[in-house]
C-alpha cells in the first residue's frame, strides 16, 4: 500500500482505506468503474453512462446533470483518479480506466490534499497496475463470453506478458485487452411536437389550430433494439530498467479507446406522454460517444544514501472526447419552444417577420468535442523508514488544459447560404446566418458552424497550472508504539479560461448571408469572448496519532483539510480580459427591466475539514480482520451549479454557497471462517445535514425589487425559492447506508480446486439534486419543474429508492488453468441509480440487466 507515498501494510496508514488485490478483481469480474461501484461503499456516482459522471466519496456531492458543456461549466472534481501516479480525473467525465493486470485498487477515504493535492478533496481512487519483473518470463491469457437478460451477448479477451530482455537489467510488461459489451436499451416507435408544451412560446403561431396541425417528429429510422453497445479496446506497454542496485527507470505508455452507440438510460414516459416500458426510450437522433486517451509515464527511483531515497514521476496524457446525444425535448420545453417557428408568428421576437408563420420539426442534438491534455512532474525525497523521525518532502508542478468544442445543433430555420437567401428573397420562409466564435478570441474550430443547425455553443479553452510544495514527519514518540504525524502542502494555481460563447438568439442573424463581417453586427452580434485569469494560493495541512496498541491492533486520530480549486463562468469581456461585462437576470416583475443580480465571473474554492478516528485489528492469528472508523467533516462554501432558465437566464453557473456537516461510521471485516471458506464485508453509515441557510442576494440597485445585500424573493412576478438548500437536509448523492457482503469456499479435491462465491449490495435511497431544487414530480405553478410533462430546467430534483443486488460465481482451478461462470445483478433488478432531466425528459440509469458470463483463464 502507497497511500503515504511510501510502501507500507494497509493496517498501518491511519486512514480509511478500501482496497482490492488484483487477484480479487478477477475473482469478482470487475474490469470498469461500474463494476468496482458494486464493491466500494460510500463511494457513489452521478453516472449518465459509462465514463459520464462525477465520483463521490462520503455523500460530498453538489448534484448531477447532462453532459452537455460540462467540459466548460462543470466544477473540478473532489475526487481524484490515478493510474499509477498518472492523474485521469476530469469534470463530469472521469477516465474509465479498464482493469486488467492489476496489482491493486486503492480507495482513501476523506481528504488526502497534502499528499494528492486540490483534486482530492473527499479522497482519491487508484489504479496500481503490475509492473515488469526482472529475470521472470509470465504471461496470462483470459476470454470471456456471456448473456444479458434481454439483451445482446459479451465478450472479453486479455493477454499479459513479462519479458526479460537484459539479465538483471531490462524487462518489459505488455497487455492487450478488447471488451464488447451488448446492449439493452430499446428506441421504440414515438412522436414529439412542442404542441404538447401549454403556453409555449410556438403555440403563438397556432392560436386556435388544433394539435394535430402541429409539425410532428418521427423516428421511424432510429427504432431498434439492444442499441446501447459499448466497446473498449486498448494496450499497455512498460519497461524496467535497474540500473544498480540502487537505481532503476519505469517507462510505461498506455493507450485505451472507448466507443459507445445509443443511450444508457431509459424513459419512464416518452415526449409524446406514452407509458415505457423499463429499457426503453423514445430517441429522435442517434447518440455515440468516443472516448480515446494515450499517456506516457516515467518513474525514477534512487537512493542517494542508506538514509535518503529520491523519486521522480512524470506524466503526459492527451484525451479525445466526441459525443453526440438527441437534444429535441428541449424544443418542446417552455423556452426551446421558442425556436420551433419564425415569421410573423415567431415565440421569440429575434425570427419574426412580416412573413406567414413556419414552424419546423421538433428534432436537434449537441455534440461535443473535447481535447484534453495533463503534464505532470514531482520530484519526492523520502528518509529512512526505520528511524524514530522520518519524513516525506517533494515539489509538484502540472498543468490541466481542456479545449471544449461544444454545439448545440438544434436551429431549424435553414441556414443564409446562397440559395437560401434566394428562396427567402422571393417570399419563401425566413433562414438565419449561421454562428460560430468570436472573432480575435481564442477557438479550438474559428469556422461557422455551416451545415450543421447550430444554435448555441461554447468554443472554449480553460484549466490551470499548479505548483505545490509538500511535506509529511512522522514522529515515534514510543517506537513502534505511538507515532505522531504532521503533514502540509503549500498551492498556489493560475487558472484561465478563454473562447467565445455564441448564440442565434439576437436580431442580428435573420436573413444575414453567412459571413457576414463581425464588427457589422453592433450591439446584437450573435455571441461575446471571454478572456478570464485568477490566482489563488494556500497550506492545506493534517495530523495522525497513531497509537499500536499491540502488533495486531492500531487506533488513529487523523485530522485533514480538504480542497479543490475554482472556476468561471461563461462570462464576456473584451479581448485582454481587463473590461468585463456581467450578465443579469431575475428580474423583479414579470418580463421586467428590475433585474436583481448579477451572474459572478466564476466561484472560489470549497474546503473540507475531517476528524476521523479509527481502529484496524487482526485477531486470532490473523483470521479475523475488523476495521472501524468514525468521522465528522465540515464541507464549507461548496460549489454549486445553477441552470434555472425561469428565473436565473438560460445558461448554467456556478456559484458558492451551502455548508454541509456530515457524521459517518465505516466498517469492514474479513473472516477465515474455516480453512475453506472466507467472509468478508464492508459498510457505511453517513448522517448528513445542511448547516447554513444562504440564500441568493440582490446585488443590482432596483426601484422595485430586493434591496442590494438582502435576499431575492421575487422573480418574475411570483416568489422565488432559496437555490442554495435547505437547512437540515443532506446533499445529492448521499445515501444514509450502503454495504457489501460476500462469502468464497474454495476447496481442493486431487489436483482440482473448486470454488463458490456468493455476495450482495445494497445502495440507500439518494437524491440526484438537492432539497432545495424544484422536484420533478409537479408542476411549476406548485414548486415543481414540470411544465405539462416536460421539465423546464435540466436540474430537477428526483430521489431514487435503494436497491440490493446479488452476485455468485462457480468455478474450478487446475494448474495454469482456470474456468469460471459468475453472475451479476441475479435478481435482474432495473433499479434506477441515477435519475435527471438532463435532455429535458425524465430519464432513468438502470442497472444493467441480470449478466451470466463463463470465462476461462490460463498462466504460463
Amino acid at each position: 500500500m502507497t497511500a503515504q507515498r511510501r510502501s507500507e501494510n494497509a493496517q498501518n496508514v491511519p486512514i480509511t482505506i478500501q482496497a482490492m488485490t488484483g487477484d480479487t478483481l478477477k475473482q469478482l469480474n470487475v474490469q470498469n468503474f461500474e463494476d468496482l461501484l458494486r464493491y466500494t461503499p460510500n463511494v457513489t456516482f452521478s453516472g449518465n453512462g459509462p465514463g459520464t459522471g462525477n465520483i463521490f466519496m462520503r455523500g460530498l456531492s453538489s448534484g448531477g446533470s447532462g453532459n452537455q458543456s460540462q467540459s466548460t461549466t462543470a466544477p473540478f472534481p473532489n475526487v481524484a483518479l490515478y493510474l499509477d501516479d498518472q492523474s485521469m480525473q476530469f469534470p463530469a467525465r472521469n477516465n474509465d480506466v479498464y482493469m486488467v493486470d492489476m496489482e491493486r485498487v486503492e480507495v482513501l477515504e476523506g481528504p488526502q490534499g497534502t499528499l494528492f493535492g486540490g483534486g482530492s478533496q473527499a479522497g482519491a481512487i487508484r489504479y496500481i497496475t503490475n509492473k515488469p519483473k526482472l529475470n521472470v518470463t509470465e504471461g496470462e491469457a483470459n476470454a470471456g463470453y456471456g448473456i444479458t437478460a434481454g439483451g445482446d451477448p459479451n465478450s472479453n479477451v486479455n493477454a499479459t506478458l513479462n519479458l526479460p530482455l537484459i539479465q538483471d537489467k531490462l524487462s518489459v510488461r505488455a497487455t492487450i485487452f478488447t471488451d464488447h459489451r451488448g446492449g439493452y436499451i430499446d428506441n421504440v416507435p414515438g412522436t414529439n411536437s412542442f404542441i404538447n408544451v401549454p403556453n409555449a412560446g410556438a403555440l403563438k403561431a397556432y392560436p386556435g389550430t388544433p394539435a394535430t396541425q402541429s409539425p410532428v417528429a418521427l423516428n421511424t429510422g432510429l427504432i431498434g433494439s439492444n442499441l446501447n453497445t459499448a466497446t473498449t479496446t486498448g494496450a499497455r506497454l512498460s519497461a524496467l530498467l535497474q540500473f544498480n542496485d540502487d537505481w532503476n527507470l519505469l517507462l510505461q505508455q498506455n493507450y485505451q479507446n472507448f466507443e459507445a452507440d445509443g443511450y444508457f438510460f431509459d424513459e419512464p414516459i416518452s415526449p409524446g406522454h406514452v407509458a415505457l416500458q423499463p429499457y426503453q426510450i423514445v430517441a429522435f437522433a442517434p447518440a455515440f460517444d468516443k472516448d480515446k486517451y494515450e499517456s506516457t509515464a516515467w518513474t525514477l527511483n534512487g537512493k542517494v544514501s542508506d538514509y535518503l531515497k529520491i523519486v521522480y514521476a512524470g506524466s503526459y496524457m492527451v484525451r479525445h472526447i466526441d459525443q453526440q446525444q438527441d437534444y429535441s425535448n428541449y424544443l418542446t420545453s417552455k423556452h426551446g419552444s421558442y425556436y420551433s417557428c419564425s415569421g410573423q408568428g415567431a415565440g421569440y421576437a429575434y425570427f419574426r417577420s412580416a412573413k406567414p408563420t413556419t414552424c419546423y420539426t421538433p428534432v436537434g442534438t449537441w455534440r461535443d468535442q473535447v481535447v484534453n491534455t495533463h503534464q505532470s512532474h514531482e520530484i519526492r525525497l523520502t528518509t529512512n523508514e526505520d528511524i524514530r523521525v522520518r519524513g516525506t518532502f517533494g515539489a509538484f508542478w502540472e498543468k490541466f488544459n481542456i479545449q471544449d468544442n461544444m454545439n448545440f445543433n438544434y436551429m431549424p430555420i435553414a441556414q443564409c447560404n446562397p440559395a437560401n437567401l434566394a428562396i427567402s428573397a422571393g417570399g419563401g420562409p425566413d433562414c438565419a446566418e449561421a454562428v460560430g466564435p468570436v472573432p480575435g478570441f481564442y477557438a479550438m474550430d474559428p469556422n461557422l458552424r455551416l451545415n450543421t443547425n447550430t444554435a448555441f455553443g461554447e468554443d472554449v479553452e480553460r484549466g490551470y497550472k499548479q505548483t505545490a510544495f509538500f511535506a509529511s514527519v512522522d514522529f515515534d514518540i514510543i517506537p513502534k508504539v505511538l507515532t505522531v504525524t504532521g503533514g502540509t502542502r503549500h498551492y498556489h494555481y493560475d487558472e484561465y479560461e478563454h473562447g467565445s460563447e455564441y448564440f442565434s438568439a439576437t436580431s442580428s442573424i435573420l436573413n444575414v448571408p453567412n459571413g457576414t463581417p463581425y464588427g457589422q453586427k453592433g450591439a446584437a452580434a450573435y455571441g461575446f469572448g471571454i478572456n478570464l485569469h485568477k490566482s489563488e494560493s494556500g497550506f492545506k495541512s493534517r495530523a495522525n496519532l497513531t497509537w499500536h496498541i499491540t502488533p495486531d491492533i492500531l487506533a488513529y486520530y487523523t485530522w485533514s483539510q480538504g480542497f479543490r480549486p475554482g472556476g468561471f463562468n461563461r462570462t464576456k469581456t473584451n479581448v485582454d480580459g481587463s473590461i468585463i461585462t456581467l450578465k443579469s437576470v431575475a428580474p423583479f416583475t414579470a418580463g421586467g427591466s428590475d433585474k436583481q443580480f448579477n451572474k459572478p465571473v466564476g466561484y472560489d474554492s470549497d474546503n473540507l475539514v475531517n476528524n476521523e478516528i479509527g481502529v484496524k485489528s487482526e485477531f486470532f492469528n490473523h483470521r479475523i480482520q475488523v476495521n472501524v472508523s468514525a468521522y465528522k467533516m465540515k464541507w464549507s462554501n461548496v460549489q454549486l451549479p445553477l441552470f434555472d432558465p425561469v428565473h436565473l437566464g438560460n445558461t448554467t453557473f456556478d456559484i458558492n454557497g451551502p455548508t454541509y456537516e456530515v457524521k459517518g461510521v465505516e466498517l469492514q471485516l474479513v473472516a477465515r471462517v474455516t480453512e475453506g471458506l472466507t467472509v468478508q464485508g464492508s459498510s457505511s453509515w453517513n448522517s448528513s445535514e445542511q448547516t447554513n441557510a444562504p440564500c441568493l442576494t440582490a446585488n443590482l440597485a432596483t426601484a422595485t425589487g430586493a434591496a442590494v445585500g438582502s435576499c431575492i424573493t421575487q422573480v418574475n412576478g411570483v416568489p422565488y425559492t432559496n437555490p442554495y438548500g435547505v437547512l437540515g437536509t443532506s446533499p445529492a448523492y448521499s445515501p444514509p447506508l450502503q454495504f457489501n457482503v460476500r462469502a468464497r469456499y474454495d476447496m481442493t479435491i486431487n489436483d482440482y480446486k473448486p470454488f463458490a462465491m456468493l455476495g450482495a449490495n445494497h445502495v440507500g435511497s439518494m437524491r440526484n439534486q438537492p432539497a432545495s431544487f424544484p422536484d420533478g414530480n409537479l408542476q411549476s405553478s406548485a414548486g415543481g419543474c414540470l411544465v405539462g410533462t416536460t421539465p423546464n430546467t435540466t436540474l430537477c430534483k428526483y430521489t431514487m429508492p435503494g436497491y440490493t443486488t446479488y452476485d455468485a460465481a462457480i468455478g474450478v482451478a487446475k494448474d495454469q488453468w482456470t474456468a469460471q461462470l459468475s453472475g451479476s445483478n441475479i435478481t435482474n433488478s432495473d433499479a434506477s441509480t441515477n435519475t435527471s432531466s438532463g435532455q429535458f425528459v425524465k430519464t432513468e440509469v438502470p442497472l444493467r440487466p441480470r449478466v451470466l458470463t463463463v470465462e476461462f483463464g490460463y498462466k504460463f
